[in-house]
């Protein structure tokens, strides 16, 4: 497992293949392996980078304040790669948003799957799922937590869980466990954030971009796919994945795999 310092953290990645770059950002309910499907699949074509943002999986997380959107760059400059497109799921999405209107420059192009956005509110339609699925857990059992939020996201609110395979959602729950964890320690370090966000900075976004969510993903999520590729001036809105939620990257790769392979520059 590789690891190289970036804004000085030690931050783990997974690279494969060679041509043009493409850096792969994980939910916040993930971390790197949750591309696992994907890294072979553009390697044919791509210089793949897997990276586990600053505090998730095996990267460190000192307490000198930071933004994760400045780490991918510092990843590309540690690198040497001048100009990466980034795909990014939920989270991952938010900080690939973030990327692009902080460093334009850098980045060919944008691919979101199930993507938050920066100053994005939840609407009480969604606060509501939650709380119809989940309700309260402790924040401190990380077992209940992780098993509520995968509830909530990989099985999604049209879904049983018995409608979904047992190792996605037994892999989904492992990553989540870690992740908080994560969450928690990054709660006691200064992170920068966009300012302003990127909610209503969309028509900044410069480079193409591609949005889809999956078909079963929360409506909020959907409809922010909808926002991205109407107001990003090169936007594309693939259908939803069917019968996938909110990792569809792990949940439905080969659909994502061919979006991936027939957008990416």
């Amino acid at each position: 497992m590789p690891k190289i310092e970036v804004n000085n953290a030690q931050l783990a990645y997974d690279e494969a293949g060679s041509g043009s770059p493409v850096v792969l950002l994980h939910a916040g309910i993930a971390d790197r392996r949750m591309w696992r499907h994907q890294m072979s699949a553009l390697a044919d074509r791509h210089r793949v980078i897997a990276l586990d943002l600053r505090g998730y999986g095996d990267s460190e997380l000192p307490v000198t304040p930071f933004a994760h959107h400045d780490d991918v760059i510092g990843l590309l400059d540690a690198l040497g790669i001048e100009q990466a497109a980034l795909v990014g799921c939920s989270f991952g999405g938010k900080v690939a948003v973030d990327t692009a209107l902080a460093h334009p420059a850098r980045i060919t192009a944008l691919a979101l799957l199930g993507a938050a956005v920066s100053g994005n509110e939840w609407s009480e339609e969604t606060e509501q799922v939650w709380e119809d699925l989940v309700g309260e857990v402790d924040p401190e059992d990380f077992a209940a937590t992780a098993a509520g939020e995968v509830r909530f996201w990989v099985v999604g609110p049209h879904r049983q869980p018995a409608d979904v395979d047992p190792e996605l959602i037994r892999f989904a729950e492992e990553m989540d466990r870690r992740a908080l964890a994560a969450e928690q320690a990054l709660s006691a370090v200064e992170a920068g954030e966009l300012d302003p966000p990127a909610i209503d900075r969309l028509a900044e976004l410069s480079m193409p971009v591609l949005a889809t969510a999956g078909a079963d993903d929360i409506t909020d999520i959907r409809r922010l796919a909808d926002r991205i590729a109407a107001e990003a001036p090169q936007g594309l809105r693939l259908p939803d994945v069917p019968d996938a939620a909110h990792l569809l990257p792990l949940e439905r790769p080969e659909p994502v795999n061919a979006a991936l392979l027939d957008f990416l520059p």
